[in-house]
């Protein structure tokens, strides 16, 4: 986590009652616990999770702060839980991958410009559940964030990275230029209007700007050069733990008939590579239909 953004957390927290970030027993908390079950999201530990059910949804606890009294003992205890949450919620985003190796945290450390956005990113959420155990005298918040779609925090982070002198010089790769002579493919491009990607085999991580490369390190796919409009509604592919769901997946998307391909191995953590054919049928696919263009793509991880 940035450190600027822990110690003013803490030092909030230091005034206006004691905050918690732990595990938190939930069944403490009926209102917590009810629209939890009822949004059938779970609580995000990582960023990985993040992107697999594209919400991001975090707790924090609080008890009252200390001399306080009456009504105040509530209030205090609720601005302490609501520290924590944006507390857990920083840890979560700073965590998350933009393109390569670069986290957000490496791009905040790198541009006070990032850094500044997504600490008010974090303090401009608020709760969508209050929550205070009378027996017990603690409290507890729920904040919840979209990866994706208005508000989220996709919208703010894509709109302030693409740009980021950074960021521009990793993903100016040289685009794809399909072999003189392609091997004939198995079925006729036309008939595929989506791609699934099983990167099962590979150790690799979801991120704002996922790319995949051929053998010799063109780029194929780069969401850093599709309408941001796109990323912004739907980020820049799907992620799931098997085939069968990236087809449901990319259904709602509209896709049909998917084109279904192995990675053969990674350029970066956060990048994929494909055999030689499976670059030539991606690039034919992909010219027949512009699936690549919507984001009709999906991730299998491991």
């Amino acid at each position: 986590m940035k450190t600027g953004i822990l110690l003013t957390t803490l030092a909030l927290a230091g005034l206006i009652g004691t905050a918690h970030a732990d595990v938190t027993d939930l069944k403490n908390y009926k209102i917590a616990n009810d629209y939890i079950q009822k949004e059938n999201v779970t609580i995000t530990k990582t960023a990985e999770q993040a992107f697999a059910q594209d919400t991001i949804m975090v707790v924090g606890e609080g008890v009252p702060k200390r001399g306080t009294s009456g009504a105040q003992r509530r209030l205090t205890a609720l601005r302490a839980a609501e520290v924590a949450a944006q507390r857990a919620l920083a840890e979560v985003l700073n965590g998350v991958s933009i393109v390569g190796g670069k986290t957000v945290a490496d791009a905040s450390a790198e541009s006070r410009e990032i850094g500044s956005s997504v600490a008010t990113f974090i303090k401009g959420f608020s709760p969508v559940v209050k929550d205070w155990n009378n027996r017990e005298e603690t409290a507890l918040v729920i904040l919840k964030v979209g990866m994706s779609g208005p508000d989220s925090f996709g919208a703010m982070i894509y709109d302030k990275i693409l740009n980021e002198p950074g960021v521009k010089e990793e993903t100016e790769k040289p685009l794809y230029t399909p072999p003189a002579e392609l091997p004939p493919p198995p079925q006729a491009p036309q008939d595929f209007d989506g791609l699934i990607i099983d990167a099962t085999a590979q150790t690799f991580r979801p991120a704002l700007i996922n790319r995949i490369f051929s053998p010799d390190g063109q780029v194929i796919y780069d969401p850093s050069r599709i309408s941001q409009k796109v990323l912004v509604e739907q980020g820049c592919g799907e992620y799931t733990n098997s085939i069968d769901k990236a087809r449901a997946a990319l259904g709602k998307r509209g896709v049909k008939y998917p084109l279904v391909v192995k990675a053969s191995g990674t350029i970066s953590p956060a990048d994929l590579q494909v055999s030689t054919d499976a670059a030539s049928q991606i690039y034919a696919a992909s010219k027949a239909n512009g699936f690549m263009a919507d984001a009709r793509v999906a991730f299998v991880l491991k």
